[in-house]
């Protein structure tokens, strides 16, 4: 699965999808959006796949933000049409159902920054700066950045973030708690395969209601995402997966795990 701006690939259970345009240290443009989707709409149905590993091209940069030329010649109905079509595709992957690890090696701004968030869990290495700069284009975030950054590390923080418009390291990321981990750029991929492996072990239907419980349960009260769990739980107690697994536990061996 090979496009003009997304390499793809697939190995071990685990998806790599890398935008590649390296020589705009991989702006987005309306077409790596929609090659953004048509692999990620791929994966979702794709039971081979188990996690995906999403970096950008090169080693300067995840995505330095938007193609600001194209966004220069948007009227307000095109901008807002850009909007809906960028925000589509990054609640793809924020509720794909198996988990999508970015590694961000380098400049992750604008929107590179905000399809970091939309990502299960961000990694970034020692090089890597986040920030979404929108103000200073005279604009606003378009794919959620107002919303996904102060769920991730509060408001307070998320506003000085956004109306300052300045970037921040990754040592700085981390500890806001806008990235999981800090991690020498070399080391990276591997870093975020260890944990994907990891993931793969479990099972994956938990795995996917662990991912719809957290993303669903924060856009609820506490007793509604509680209610939420509890039914989700239900539901994991009637696969067999869950017998599998603690027949597995009792007879203290490995789990064989089918995704039913």
């Amino acid at each position: 699965m090979t496009s003009e701006n997304v390499r793809f690939d697939k190995k071990d259970q685990i998806a790599y999808v890398t935008i590649d345009r390296p020589k705009v240290l991989n702006a987005l443009n309306m077409a790596t959006m929609g090659e953004l989707r048509t692999v990620f709409t791929q994966l979702k149905d794709d039971r081979d796949v188990r996690a995906v590993i999403l970096t950008g091209a090169g080693e300067k940069s995840f995505v330095a933000g938007a193609d600001i030329g194209e966004l220069q010649k948007n009227n307000p109905v095109e901008a807002k049409e850009y909007t809906h079509r960028g925000q589509a595709v990054l609640d793809l992957i924020e509720n794909l159902g198996k988990p999508v690890i970015a590694c961000i090696n380098g400049f992750a701004l604008g929107g590179g920054c905000e399809i970091a968030m939309a990502c299960t869990m961000r990694l970034a290495s020692e090089n890597a700066k986040l920030g979404q700069p929108e103000v200073k284009l005279g604009i606003i975030p378009g794919y959620g950045g107002t919303q996904r950054l102060p769920r991730l590390v509060g408001k307070g923080i998320a506003m000085q973030l956004l109306l300052t418009g300045e970037m921040i390291n990754a040592q700085e990321a981390h500890r806001i708690g806008l990235v999981n981990e800090v991690v020498p750029a070399g080391q990276l991929i591997s870093r975020a395969e260890a944990i994907a492996q990891a993931i793969i072990k479990n099972a994956p239907l938990a795995i996917q209601y662990c991912l719809e419980a957290v993303n669903h349960g924060m856009e609820l009260t506490q007793p509604e995402g509680l209610y939420l769990e509890a039914s989700l739980f239900a539901v994991s107690c009637a696969t067999e997966d869950k017998k599998e697994g603690t027949s597995a536990f009792l007879e203290k061996r490995a789990a064989n795990f089918a995704g039913k």
